[in-house]
Parts: C-alpha cells; structure tokens; sequence
C-alpha cells in the first residue's frame, strides 16, 4: 500500500498554503517560503498548465493521495454524467480514511489512515484495512472496541465535537446520511482548474 512518506511540511510550503491537518510554528514561520536550497529566490511566475498542475498536487496532497491513485479517481468521476467537481469532492470526502477522520476519531488523515490500515475501524461492524474504501450511504463507521479508550483518541473526539452536516455521529460511530456537497466542505485547491489540467 504506496503513500507518502517525506517531510509533510515540505509539502504544506511548496504549496504556500497549509494543507495539512494541524499547524506548528516552524510551519507558519516558514510557509511564504517555498522548499530547498534557492527557496527564497524570487519564484517564476507559473503558466497557466503550472497553476493547473498546482491545484492537483495541492488536492493530492490533502488527502494524501498518490499520481495513480487521484489520476484512476479522476477517470472513474468523468465517466459519470453528475458534475464532475462535485462527484470528486464527494469520492473524495467517503474514503474510509477521511471519514474516520471528519468523524473526529484521528486528528489528522495521516492518523486515521494508520487507524484503518492497523485494523482498528469497523463497517458495519466488519473490520476493514483498506483506506480507500468509499463508504456508502448509511454505513455504520465505528473504532474497534480495543482501542477506543486511547487517549489520541479520546483527545480527539474532545477537541472536535462538532461534525459536519452530511456525517452523524453518535459515541463512537458514526454514519454518512447523504453524500457532500462541494459547500459542506472548504478545501484547499480549485476543482475546476483539477478538471481543466486533466481535460488537456
């Protein structure tokens, strides 16, 4: 199972923007400048493919995706006649390990992956190890009954009591009632320069 595995700040500054789930100082003292030994060198200015190219790897690198991964996500949306910007936030947001992790059970995706792929998440009361599954309506996400007294756990579930409007979530579990909408959710990158640099 391929996921990236570098320094995660080095993505947030090549981006200048903070895509990932929490923050640190050093983060945000260093975010305006872009990574590597001529980072503070006047940047070009991007072409309109770069901006495009931009978006992609900033939508990637949010939900922790690979090339091949995002690309064969993209193929399956644009085969299908809904908006495509919307079906892909949608696709996006009901992977298992983004749903674990707007459940509030992990802090971060980084976290709720590892939270899958260690066999600690239940669907439907099955154990499930594959963090791409796409959740389907009103299936039942909960946390192994082993692990749901760890404290990452139990901090995190403190920390963000609220869930959004498409998820409910009840102790630990939690359902997905109706699929997202591109308003429920504030994403980092643009949805319509993604589909302009895959419809070259």
């Amino acid at each position: 199972m391929a996921r990236y595995t570098g320094p995660k700040h080095k993505l947030a500054r090549r981006e200048g923007v903070n895509i990932l789930d929490k923050s640190s100082q050093s983060l945000v003292r260093r975010l305006n400048i872009p990574p590597g030994v001529h980072g503070r060198k006047r940047k070009k200015r991007l072409s309109e493919f770069g901006v495009q190219l931009r978006e992609k790897q900033k939508a990637k690198a949010t939900y922790g995706l690979l090339e091949k991964q995002f690309h064969n996500l993209f193929k399956k949306v644009e085969r299908q006649k809904k908006e495509t910007g919307e079906l892909l936030i949608a696709l996006l947001e009901t992977r298992l390990d983004n749903m674990v992790y707007r459940l509030g059970f992990a802090n971060t995706r980084a976290m709720a992956r590892q939270l899958v792929s260690h066999g600690h998440v239940l669907v439907n009361g099955k154990k499930l190890t594959i963090p791409s599954y796409q959740v389907r309506l009103d299936d039942i996400v909960s946390i192994s009954p082993k692990i749901q007294k760890n404290s990452q756990i139990e901090k995190s579930l403190e920390e963000r009591k609220d869930t959004l409007s498409f998820i409910k979530r009840e102790g630990l579990s939690g359902k997905l009632v109706r699929m997202p909408e591109k308003e429920d959710v504030e994403v980092p990158f643009n949805v319509q320069l993604i589909i302009e640099y895959y419809s070259r």
